[in-house]
Parts: C-alpha cells; sequence; structure tokens
C-alpha cells in the first residue's frame, strides 16, 4: 500500500479556496515548531495558535515554553496570529500516561498524548467555529505524519470540524523552523515535554 503524501493533500486543500482565506485553530507544541509551520499556514488561513500541552510535566519549563510562543507571536506577526492558552494540570497527562510509563519515545503512551491534545484543539476548535483545525506536530522528524493524521481525521469525524491534512516536515520544514528560531533566538528545548521524554534523551546522551 502507497504511503499518503500530506504533504500534497496540503496543497490541494489551499489550492481549492481560491484565494479566499479560512479559519484555523492551529495546536502549537512549542514556539520552534510554529515558525515554519505558521510560515506555511498563514497565506491561506485566519490563524489562531491553540497552545495545549499539559504533558510539558514540569512547570518551569510550561511557562517557558509558552512564554516563548507569545513573544514569537508578538514579535514576528504583531497581533495578526491570535494565541489561546489552554488549561493547563499536569497531572492529567499522569494520570493518561498511567501503565504507559515504560513505553519507548514515538509508542502507545505518545498516542494517547497526540490524542489528547488533538482531542481538546477540535473541541475547541468547534466551539469557536472554526473551519479547520491542525497541529505543529508533524514538523518534527521525531513525530509519525500518518499517525497525526489519522488522529485529526477521526477527530474531525466526531466534530464536524475539518482536519488540515499535512506533514510540515516536508520540503525542509524541520530545517526552516529551526533557521526562524535561531533569526528570534527561540529557546529550543531538547525534548517532547514529559518527564519519561526527558529521562529517555538524558538516557540517550549517556549512552553516546
Amino acid at each position: 500500500m502507497n504511503k499518503v503524501n500530506y504533504d500534497n493533500l496540503f496543497k490541494e486543500t489551499v489550492k481549492g479556496f481560491n484565494g479566499e482565506k479560512k479559519t484555523l485553530l492551529l495546536h502549537s507544541c512549542c514556539a520552534p515548531c510554529s515558525t515554519a509551520v505558521l510560515e506555511k499556514v498563514t497565506p491561506y488561513f485566519d490563524v489562531t495558535v491553540f497552545f495545549f500541552n499539559p504533558n510539558i510535566t514540569e512547570s518551569e519549563e510550561y511557562y517557558l515554553r509558552l512564554s516563548e510562543q507569545k513573544r514569537f507571536l508578538k514579535e514576528a506577526y504583531d497581533g495578526s496570529v491570535k494565541l489561546i492558552e489552554g488549561r493547563y494540570f499536569s497531572r492529567e497527562f499522569f494520570y493518561m500516561a498511567e501503565g504507559y510509563e515504560k513505553e519507548p519515545e514515538g509508542g502507545a503512551r505518545c498516542k494517547l498524548c497526540f490524542e489528547s491534545r488533538l482531542a481538546e484543539t477540535a473541541k475547541v476548535a468547534k466551539e469557536g467555529g472554526y473551519g479547520y483545525f491542525a497541529t505543529t506536530l508533524t514538523v518534527s522528524p521525531h513525530k509519525n505524519a500518518e499517525l497525526i493524521n489519522g488522529i485529526g481525521e477521526k477527530l474531525s469525524q466526531e466534530t464536524d470540524v475539518r482536519w488540515l491534512y499535512a506533514d510540515f516536515k516536508k520540503e525542509e520544514g524541520y530545517k526552516r523552523s529551526i533557521e526562524i528560531s535561531k533569526q528570534y533566538e527561540l529557546y529550543r528545548q531538547r525534548y517532547c515535554g514529559c518527564l519519561y521524554s526527558k529521562y529517555a534523551h538524558i538516557k540517550t546522551e549517556d549512552e553516546n
């Protein structure tokens, strides 16, 4: 079976707009990941960034990432891209991850995490009357675009809000995110967010 080209699906979607901008609620995991994604979607959408990440289990890390997201939007978009901050209770993540603590990065625990964050994004998008919802997660080379788009598609069917198919790492999207992050001197974290991903990163560094 041939893999779906989600980057081509994105292009087909926006081509169908015929120059008319749609509304998009964009889940963002962090400022650096949002950089290249916003550059790609803002020509076609009126974008609101949704920062909902209870998986960032250390509050100091969470508020640092949130602060950097706010700073980037202010400096790069001067109010044209709005921000909604979702609730932040890291215990939500720990409850969800119970029993999956020893799962490897990218495994079942991560799938649950993607589902919970995207479900909240779809809910807020529906309540806010947005035409589409999406996430910055696929800009990372460590994230499974097929899995994430599958989750988005399922939630779209359940909520009747259109999911924006995309694989933002394509066409050097990840490289571009690094370039823009350097331009704005953004803090770039070295792990996804939860303590389990942090420990996995530390272990990998120690082994190398």
